[in-house]
């Protein structure tokens, strides 16, 4: 068992730490849920199995690998544990079970995300083993010979922000376990595409390119180089010759798209080309002799598309990747749409089955779909949670939504809880904004929405109408320019907030500061230049060096941070490597630049302590400079002096978000690039909190109450839940005795309010969190026994709940499958920590048979009815004994804050179930007593006493001369239960009435 040693003495704002250790067991139970939405995200690459065309697999740009086995109708995740994204992809021909992935996708963007190497697996998929090669950085494509499934080639792109010997073509032929570089060109040029002719596998093209970045954001800079071409190899990869003249092009070439077949006696390749003049779709029919350029159009070509694709059956029919999937019929000569907006832009791969070529699949911007009728129709795209979302934002309301800018998509309002058991496609909605960006909610009024987007673009979102309206202070768009010829500069994300306090002002950065008073009627720049522009700066022609980039004006603001304790206090971060701040509306700044900061490192998310002005946390992200390490300061000055409290967070993974709790100093969360990290102590010492988070890049994080809510580039947004247990470890981290830790907050809701007809179990849903409340203990051993009680105020036990009692199986009926149930098991009291879930009712009334609900979800407990009053709103006991050692702890009841039910209804509400409980349980007595003796004389002598009192009970139980039984009763006091505990509404006259009635009837 790993162990996180916390420091000896921290002194913190509400006292001191002693020493102690704190074991993973102690965060059992805390668990990761995610939301959603739904909506796929940037799939990169996408290929399937020729021999089960319904079978394929996909990977993401920033989520994995996933594979279906329905031709696209349900997607699961293969790669939870392995590298966030995905650059190649290939099943070996000659054993489909044989899998290789190449992590790091090969587009050069701005925050593209980096991979580790290779990955084999020889089970299709169940199980996976990284094959090494982790400097590669991004790998652009694998080839797999169709005679030996341990033949593999892989294309290296190389790191897109240094130049290193890690690019090229890497050769293995005992499936991964050793590598050969067989193709090194230079240190700046890798390989983006491999190609071969199926007939002649040893017959391989492979596509170089000087991919390289820089720490801005460098689209006006184009990415060719005179090193760029085609290389070929006739031994199957072992050795390589540039092909160069016949009609290709010369000079600086950018990225190239290959495919190859069989073609009469030779070969024939496509290349779509990137390059300045000459640009376009160039075929080959001589294996690369000879080429024509059949489509000279530049805009064919670029870093961000690049793949082709070629019929398996028909060597004159191509697919070119770019905006839209376009397709020839006649060897390039003509091209037309196939797909594209609207339905999809932005396409990066395409496979066709050779063996039955109508079943293909194609990777956009958008997600995965998969045709099996050439094209005819598709798969859905919302089934696969695979989003890249940067910046997040949450709104005051119970429940609280996460708004947040999808990259491709659009932008997302979602609910953290659907009153429907389920997240589903009607509990979100877009809110008007762009891509990838900032999503803020108004905090007096959450239907307004501001929505930063692209180059500076700020939109005012109003849910009542869906108008947005454009309130941007700079409405002419600068993005990707120059940043020497334009007036504003903007970042791949416009950093977009306002202020927790009034007049709650809202912020946008460029390379400087806007502020809004006004809701962005009216903006001021409140700012110089924060980047650290220089006015006698001279080295700015040309290319321009990192070591000048600074002071030649080409950082943007990055993050914002408006203090919550003085209204006219913010914060900036630049990804040129400096920390700003302002207390006086911008009148004046000073720079808080930690000394050790490096230059060009994106100061990614400052956090500002909202229980002491003078505390800050920074976090950076060095991996424009190709420096994959965490970095993250702490300030207990107000920026005066810094600490670094990097140490023990992960080696290998670059920071993106810090947070500080809102209630307990010193407990921190810190998003990286593989998940999250938590410290109890200020920074002093870190461990993984993210027990069931799949690998994803964590760009952003709100603590809400007691939750964290996180968004990842790549695989949605989630949540952890109640994490009130971190607040007390971090106060105290005594272990060593059974400890019942002190419930958060609990809010009477019910499980599912659905009353339609159930979504299936296809249908891909987010999480509702846990209903009722919270109660978490933790026990250092196996314990004999453990109970739970649960008190009223004056005593009164309320629920108990035992580790030797399994809840009792119950009369029902159960019509559906057990996809649709979860039952609760008995108490836990095994050693670790435990969370137990109680649904704050009184204890389920008798009932001579229950029903299921119609409200169930997939994958949880369908609730039997009736279930039980709510307890009424108040404090309760939670009593723990552990082998008979009591602990207590206090727990808080709420209404719905969304309801103002009085007190004196909400007992009328619970006073009337208890009454047809009381009613209930006799009368079930009474059922349960006459059938058994009922069925013990029908098995004694038939005498005619026996026949006679046989026909008394019948006519009790089933009713006799047009007066109801007992059976009728029962059902018709338990749905009179069921409905009565349904609502927080006093029981209506009718309802009363029907209870009265059944009293006189029964005698009671």
């Amino acid at each position: 068992m790993r162990i996180l040693m916390l420091a000896a003495l921290l002194v913190l704002g509400s006292g001191a730490l002693g020493a102690a250790t704190i074991p993973d067991a102690a965060l059992d139970g805390l668990r990761w849920r995610q939301v959603g939405p739904y909506r796929a995200g940037w799939s990169t690459v996408a290929v399937g199995v020729p021999q089960a065309p319904d079978t394929y697999y996909f990977g993401a740009a920033g989520g994995g690998v996933w594979k279906t086995t329905d031709a696209g109708h349900n997607w699961v995740s293969i790669f939870d544990r392995q590298a966030a994204s995905i650059g190649g992809l290939a099943v070996a021909p000659s054993d489909p079970r044989v899998i290789y992935v190449g992590s790091g996708q090969p587009q050069a963007r701005y925050d593209t995300a980096h991979g580790d190497g290779v990955y084999g697996s020889r089970d299709g998929g169940q199980t996976w083993t990284h094959l090494g090669l982790e400097k590669t950085r991004h790998i652009g494509a694998i080839l797999v010979d169709p005679r030996d499934a341990n033949s593999v080639l892989v294309a290296a792109v190389g790191p897109f922000f240094a130049e290193t010997p890690e690019r090229g073509v890497f050769r293995s032929t005992d499936g991964g376990q050793h590598w050969t570089r067989t193709l090194a060109i230079d240190d700046a040029t890798g390989v983006v595409d491999l190609a071969s002719d199926p007939r002649q596998p040893n017959i391989v093209f492979a596509a170089a390119w000087s991919a390289r970045n820089y720490p801005w954001m460098s689209y006006f800079t184009p990415m060719t180089s005179v090193t760029g071409g085609i290389y070929k190899s006739e031994d199957g990869g072992v050795s390589w010759k540039r092909l160069e003249g016949g009609g290709f092009p010369a000079g600086a070439i950018g990225r190239i798209g290959l495919a190859a077949i069989a073609h009469g006696d030779s070969t024939r390749v496509y290349a779509v080309v990137d390059h300045d003049t000459e640009g376009g779709l160039y075929r080959s029919d001589d294996a690369g002799a000879s080429w024509i350029a059949v489509q000279k159009d530049p805009d064919l070509g670029s870093s961000y598309f690049g793949r082709v694709t070629v019929a398996p059956n028909d060597a004159d029919t191509v697919y070119l990747m770019g905006r839209s999937l376009k397709v020839s019929h006649d060897g390039g000569k003509t091209l037309k749409v196939m797909r594209g907006s609207p339905g999809g832009d932005d396409y990066h791969d395409f496979w066709i089955n050779p063996i039955k070529p109508e079943y293909m699949i194609a990777a956009s911007d958008q997600g995965t779909v998969v045709t099996p009728n050439g094209g005819a129709s598709w798969s859905d795209w919302y089934n696969q949670p695979t989003g890249q979302f940067y910046c997040l934002h949450v709104d005051q309301q119970f429940p609280y939504s996460l708004y947040a800018g999808q990259q491709d998509n659009g932008s997302v309002s979602i609910t953290s809880r659907s009153d429907y058991g389920a997240i589903s496609f009607r509990d979100w909605h877009p809110v008007g904004a762009d891509e990838r960006d900032c999503d803020v909610p108004d905090p007096d009024d959450a239907n307004i929405v501001y929505g930063s987007g692209l180059g500076g673009r700020v939109g005012r979102f109003d849910a009542r109408t869906g108008d947005v309206q454009n309130i941007t202070p700079s409405p002419i768009n600068t993005y990707g320019a120059d940043p020497r010829t334009i007036e504003h500069r903007w970042t791949w994300i416009t950093p977009l907030t306002m202020s927790p306090l009034p007049p709650h002002a809202l912020y946008l950065g460029a390379q400087v500061l806007f502020k809004s008073d006004d809701r962005g009627q009216h903006w001021q720049t409140i700012s110089p230049d924060l980047t650290g522009k220089s006015r006698d700066a001279s080295a700015c022609q040309g290319d321009v060096a990192v070591a000048d980039a600074r002071e030649c004006g080409f950082g943007a603001i990055f993050t914002i941070s408006p203090s919550p304790h003085a209204a006219d206090e913010v914060w900036v971060g630049t990804d040129s490597g400096l920390v700003q701040r302002s207390r006086d509306g911008g009148k004046s700044w000073q720079n808080l630049t930690p000394p050790t900061l490096p230059e060009f490192a994106t100061v990614s998310r400052i956090e500002l302590s909202t229980l002491d002005r003078q505390i800050a946390y920074v976090a950076v992200d060095q991996h424009r400079n190709n420096i994959f390490a965490p970095l993250v300061y702490k300030t207990r000055d107000a920026g005066k002096s810094w600490t670094d409290i990097s140490a023990g967070l992960p080696a290998g993974e670059i920071t993106s978000v810090i947070r500080a709790d809102s209630r307990q100093p010193g407990l921190l969360f810190v998003g990286t690039d593989r998940g999250v990290q938590v410290s109890l102590d200020d920074g002093a010492h870190w461990q993984a909190l993210s027990p069931n988070l799949p690998v994803a890049w964590v760009r952003d994080m709100r603590v809400v109450g007691d939750d964290l809510a996180i968004a990842t580039q790549g695989r949605a947004l989630w949540v952890l839940d109640d994490f009130s247990r971190l607040r007390e470890l971090a106060a105290d981290a005594s272990l060593a005795q059974p400890r019942l830790f002190t419930p958060a907050m609990a809010t009477r809701l019910r499980k599912s309010q659905n009353r339609d007809t159930p979504l299936a179990a296809e249908i891909p849903l987010g999480e509702n969190p846990p209903t009722g409340a919270l109660i978490e203990y933790y026990l250092p051993r196996d314990a004999a026994g453990v109970e739970l009680n649960i008190l009223a105020g004056d005593g009164a036990v309320v629920q108990s709940f035992s580790s030797s009692e399994t809840p009792a199986t119950l009369p029902a009926d159960q019509y559906f499958s057990d996809l649709y149930r979860r039952p609760q098991s008995a108490l836990p009291r095994g050693a670790g920590a435990h969370r137990w879930i109680w649904n704050l009712r009184h204890a389920r009334p008798a009932a001579a048979n229950y029903e299921f609900s119609i409200a169930a979800t997939a994958g949880e407990e369908t609730p039997l009815l009736p279930e039980g009053p709510f307890v009424l709103p108040g404090d309760y006991r939670v009593e723990l004994v552990v082998d008979g050692q009591s602990l207590s702890a206090l727990l808080k009841v709420r209404l719905d804050p969304r309801l103002s039910t009085s007190i004196d209804e909400l007992k009328q509400i619970r006073d009337f179930n208890l009454e047809l409980a009381n009613t209930l349980a006799p009368l079930v007595a009474r059922i349960t007593g006459a059938a058994r003796e009922r069925e013990d004389l029908a098995k004694a002598e038939q005498t005619p006493e026996t026949i006679t009192r046989i026909a008394v009970l019948d006519a009790q139980m089933d009713g006799a001369d047009g007066k109801r039984g007992l059976k009728a009763w029962a059902e018709i006091l338990a749905g009179v239960a069921t409905d009565a505990e349904s609502a927080e509404r006093a029981p209506t006259q009718a309802q009363r009435e029907l209870l009265t009635a059944a009293r006189e009837a029964l005698g009671s």
